[in-house]
C-alpha cells in the first residue's frame, strides 16, 4: 500500500525535485537503506548550501543523489499520466505538460512551435531522431521535409505505414539553424521523450543518428561501433541505424541502414523482402 505523505513533507519533498530539475538532474534511483524519518528542516537544504552545492555543479563535479523511497514514490506522482491507461490521454496530458516550453533558451532563438511527435500510441515501433528541422518547425510535425520522405520510404520498405509507427526526437525545437542540440537542450528536454516511451512502450526503438543514440545510451561512441547491435533501453530493445538526413548526404549509406531495419524486421517478426527499392 502506497505511503500518505504528511503535507507538508509533500511540499518540501517537491521543492526538491524542482531543484534537483534545476541543476539538470532528472533520473532517480533507489538506495535500498532503511528510511529514517527527518524533520522537515532537517530534510531540504538551506537556500545557502544550495547555491553552494548548484556553484560546486557548475564547475565540472558530478553530483551523486540519494534519494529516499518518499521522493520516489513523489517523482512518480509528479508525471501527471501516471495511472492513466489510455495511451491518447496519457500523450494528451504530456503534451499538455510542455505547454509553450520556456524550459532552454531554444524559446527565445527563433522556433515556431513545439514539435511533440507524430503516430500510433500504441505503436510497437519508435523511431527517434535528433530534433526537428525548417519544416517540422513550420508544420509542427517530426520528419515531414525531406528528410522525413526517405524515412517513410524506410517505413514503406519495411513493410509497415507512418500512421502504424510512432515518430519523435530527444528535443522538441528547432536549433536555430539546424545546428546540432546541445548538450544541456538534450537534457532540459529528453525526459518528456522518456515519459512517451513509457506510455506508448514499443517493443523495438530505432535511434536515428549519433545524436539519438549518444544521448538514450548515454555512450559516446561512432556509428560504426554503435550500428548492428541490440541495447537494452528501459526494457525496451533498441537499435541505431543512419539518419535520414545522413543517408541524403551520403547514399552510400542506405545499404547499411537497410541491414540495420532487416534486423529490426526480424525482431518484429516482419517478412524480408528478397529486393526492395530505395
Amino acid at each position: 500500500m502506497a505511503r500518505v505523505l504528511d503535507p507538508e513533507l509533500k511540499r518540501g519533498l517537491a521543492e526538491r525535485l524542482r531543484y534537483y530539475r534545476e541543476l539538470g538532474i532528472y533520473d532517480f534511483y533507489r538506495r535500498e537503506t532503511a528510511f529514517t524519518a527527518l524533520p522537515l528542516e532537517s530534510a531540504i537544504p538551506e537556500p545557502s548550501s544550495q547555491a553552494q552545492e548548484r556553484e560546486e555543479m557548475t564547475s565540472g563535479e558530478k553530483a551523486v543523489v540519494t534519494v529516499t523511497p518518499e521522493e520516489n514514490m513523489l517523482e512518480s506522482a509528479l508525471k501527471l499520466e501516471s495511472g492513466v491507461n489510455d495511451p491518447v490521454r496519457a500523450l494528451k496530458i504530456i503534451r499538455e505538460d510542455i505547454g509553450d516550453c520556456v524550459r532552454c533558451p531554444l524559446h527565445k532563438q527563433g522556433r515556431k512551435q513545439i514539435v511533440f511527435g507524430v503516430g500510433n500510441p500504441r505503436a510497437e515501433l519508435m523511431f527517434i531522431g535528433e530534433a526537428p528541422g525548417a519544416d517540422e518547425d513550420e508544420q509542427g510535425e517530426p520528419f515531414v521535409g525531406r528528410a522525413g520522405q526517405l524515412l517513410n520510404n524506410m517505413i514503406k520498405a519495411m513493410g509497415l505505414e507512418r500512421r502504424q509507427v510512432y515518430i519523435a526526437n530527444i528535443i522538441k525545437c528547432r536549433p536555430p539553424g539546424n545546428r546540432t542540440p546541445e548538450r544541456d537542450e538534450c537534457g532540459t528536454c529528453s525526459p518528456f521523450l522518456m515519459r512517451q516511451i513509457a506510455v506508448i512502450k514499443p517493443k523495438v526503438i530505432v535511434a536515428l543518428g549519433a545524436v539519438a543514440a549518444k544521448t538514450l545510451l548515454a555512450i559516446n561512441s561512432s556509428m560504426a561501433a554503435l550500428r548492428g547491435r541490440w541495447y537494452d533501453f528501459r526494457g525496451t530493445k533498441l537499435a541505431v541505424t543512419y539518419h535520414p538526413a545522413f543517408l541524403l548526404r551520403d547514399p552510400r549509406q542506405k545499404k547499411e541502414t537497410w541491414k540495420d531495419l532487416q534486423m529490426v524486421m526480424k525482431e518484429l517478426g516482419l517478412s524480408i523482402p528478397a529486393k526492395t527499392s530505395e
